[in-house]
């Protein structure tokens, strides 16, 4: 699933190619894809808009219209977001198409269609977007903050950076980084964790986001060659996808384990299940 670096690498790369360009026609071949609004009203709204910016929350991306109003996407699993020329071969499984003007196009497309799309008001509800937590950037993200929201529960410290509700934007892949660089065991309750330790979480979480969203910026040539489909920040990751490894740090085995529900990777010796500091 797209996390955080990624979704701001689709919207730094969309944003000079769209803003300021208006909506001439769209086509949409998977109708569930527009969450809760009738496909003709749906065209009807967007056709003639043109996009003022565009933002992102957590995971969510922001495209604000001149017409007041904002259409939110969510990318899910498989999501991706492509501005391509217009005759440009269309990637398999693309649902919808924003055909603008200068003869572009901004491309969804979805493989598993688990990705979803809202229009709503400039300031309208979308399904979890007001009940997020704090960005990993955000002032308010400190280790007091971090112990009072998950200090007493005896969740596993993994489960607990996946809940966006903590904070926005984490998921499987930079959860294991953030917790490898912080050196916390990913089984470990919150509840045991010690004072140091959230000093670390707090400091781990924008540093760690803040590095791969550096180091997964690309170009809008390369991104449309690979389908936004390729992590640059792959050769990067230090714990997340190598299993079996050697440890960058210590040289020790990584291993993998179920923690929360999803396959988590982490270092015996650096990230210690018994550690107490």
């Amino acid at each position: 699933m797209p996390e955080l670096p990624e979704v701001q690498t689709v919207c730094d790369v969309m944003r000079p190619q769209i803003v300021g360009k208006r909506i001439e026609n769209i086509r949409i071949e998977e109708e569930k894809v527009i969450a809760g609004a009738d496909v003709d009203k749906f065209k009807k709204c967007l056709i003639g808009a043109a996009f003022e910016a565009v933002n992102r929350r957590g995971k969510y991306i922001l495209l604000l219209l001149d017409k007041g109003r904002r259409l939110t996407i969510h990318l899910r699993m498989t999501g991706c977001l492509l501005v391509a020329p217009a005759g440009y071969p269309a990637e398999k499984h693309t649902h919808v198409t924003f055909e603008l003007e200068g003869g572009q196009e901004l491309r969804f497309i979805d493989q598993r269609k688990f990705g979803r799309m809202w229009l709503t008001e400039a300031c309208g509800k979308v399904p979890g977007l007001d009940a997020l937590g704090p960005e990993p950037f955000d002032k308010a993200l400190t280790a007091e903050y971090l112990k009072e929201r998950i200090g007493n529960l005896h969740r596993k410290i993994k489960d607990c950076l996946l809940d966006q509700h903590l904070v926005a934007g984490i998921g499987n892949i930079y959860s294991d980084e953030i917790l490898f660089r912080a050196g916390i065991h990913p089984a470990r309750e919150a509840c045991s964790l010690t004072e140091a330790a959230y000093e670390r979480l707090a400091a781990q979480i924008p540093d760690t986001m803040r590095y791969y969203v550096d180091k997964n910026r690309i170009d809008a040539q390369t991104y449309l060659k690979t389908g936004g489909r390729e992590y640059q920040n792959t050769p990067y990751l230090q714990v997340y996808g190598r299993a079996g490894k050697a440890c960058l740090v210590c040289g020790e085995r990584l291993v993998k384990a179920r923690v929360a529900g999803r396959g988590s990777v982490y270092c015996p010796c650096c990230q210690r299940l018994d550690e107490t500091t």
